[in-house]
């Protein structure tokens, strides 16, 4: 059943993000629009890192499949989380009001919040460093400049990354498919490409870990994204898209520029090859339509535990990660790895309670809601413990794990809730 909010209360209003209600069938988007805020976050330089490091560990034909195996994972567990906010307009943080608890919700929310921020203030670093070693700009300077306009578009909430995202992705694609086809003709076609031999092999089921690692941390907060979509199927389509199209070639840049120039990021490539200004127009509007995804989804977390608005908090968290962007990029990447590591147990759980107790998501706010419900965090720790111990692709385990723990031990706690009331 489809949560229905076509007239929001007049104190809700203001919150054009939706983070405290359903969205309305009014503020639905058509699927270009959310087409392209979905393939602006999944455009981001770290895949492309990733797949520079699968394109030389890895046969041409091992690559391509490993790309495809991983991203068929990642799209079916962004796709169901994609459905789940469509079909009732909930943002993350509100769908684990059902499942975690109302003040439950808060740790979900605070792990998403301060995890994004910070690879907001990382994602600042990440432009600046390279523009400035590249321009001799004052790297300070294009750090506060750049955060300022990261965090002025994320103001205006969807619709900010909407406009952003249709004049990104369409660029993003024309210069960086020209300059990897430079990247080809000067290594020597294809037929050269393909003969390469991996300098340092991998193993496949690394290499598939490896995509799929690269991007389901952010692929947990899709719903926050897809609840605008006029109906679920669009949803579930746009994810697949987004995950095929946007996060596949992010790989195949990475690789061909890699192979054919020894650079994974396609701005270094174009750099290599003598394109500045278009090196830093593809370098920027990468970073900026995935920091912006960013930026909009912790504001949504920490709106869930503080009940202010996302807008003003995505504000502070841009003024926050900008200021502290030199620090995060050289302090505080293994930290933000190890927290994203405990992010994809959470969708398992969300994803689990839908499918256990989907009658209870006709209505918002939850009936009956928990104030905590101690299964879910259980669960998310059962879940870290599985990718951490047992064998295989670690975030794909880490998702099962809490999966099957939640629907082993929910029912469990609800029946023991239930004869405490009784």
């Amino acid at each position: 059943m489809q949560i229905i909010n076509d007239d929001p209360p007049a104190t809700l209003r203001e919150d054009m993000n939706y983070s405290r209600q359903p969205v309305p069938s009014c503020a639905r988007k058509n699927a270009l629009a959310l087409s392209a805020v979905m393939l602006g976050l999944t455009f981001f330089s770290a895949s492309m890192w990733t797949g520079g490091a699968l394109g030389t560990g890895l046969s041409f034909n091992d690559f391509f499949l490993a790309v495809l195996a991983g991203n068929l994972m990642l799209g079916a567990y962004t796709s169901a989380l994609g459905y789940i906010g469509a079909r009732t307009g909930l943002s993350t943080h509100l769908l684990a009001h059902y499942s975690f608890g109302v003040k439950g919700s808060w740790l979900p929310s605070l792990l998403l919040g301060a995890t994004q921020t910070g690879w907001f203030g990382v994602g600042v670093a990440m432009f600046a460093i390279p523009v400035g070693k590249a321009t001799g700009w004052d790297v300070d300077m294009l750090i506060l400049l750049s955060g300022f306009l990261m965090t002025a578009t994320v103001y205006f909430g969807i619709a900010g990354l909407t406009l952003l995202s249709v004049v990104a992705v369409p660029a993003i694609v024309a210069l960086g498919g020209y300059s990897v086809w430079l990247a080809v003709a000067q290594a020597g076609g294809m037929t050269a490409i393909r003969e390469i031999m991996p300098a340092a092999p991998m193993s496949l089921s690394t290499a598939i870990a490896l995509v799929i690692g690269s991007f389901i941390s952010a692929g947990t907060l899709t719903a926050d994204f897809v609840r605008f979509g006029r109906s679920a199927g669009m949803a579930v389509l746009i994810c697949l898209v987004a995950f095929f199209l946007g996060n596949s070639l992010m790989f195949i840049f990475g690789a061909a520029g890699a192979a054919s120039v020894g650079q994974a990021d396609i701005s270094d490539v174009m750099i290599a090859q003598g394109l500045l200004i278009p090196a830093i127009l593809v370098l920027g509007l990468n970073i900026w339509t995935t920091n912006d995804n960013a930026l909009y989804a912790s504001g949504l977390g920490f709106a869930n535990i503080t009940g202010l608005s996302s807008r003003l908090l995505s504000t502070v968290n841009g003024i926050a990660g900008t200021l502290s962007a030199l620090w995060l990029y050289n302090h505080f990447i293994g930290w933000l790895t190890f927290l994203s590591a405990a992010i994809p147990p959470i969708g398992g759980v969300l994803i689990a309670d839908y499918l256990t107790r989907r009658e209870r998501y006709g209505a918002y706010p939850a009936e009956n809601a928990a104030v905590i419900n101690w299964a879910a965090i259980l669960a998310v720790a059962g879940g870290i413990a599985c990718g951490h111990w047992l064998p295989g692709i670690v975030p794909l385990n880490a998702v099962i794990g809490a999966f099957a723990a939640y629907v082993s031990i929910n029912p469990w706690f609800q029946a023991g809730a239930k004869k405490k009331t009784a």
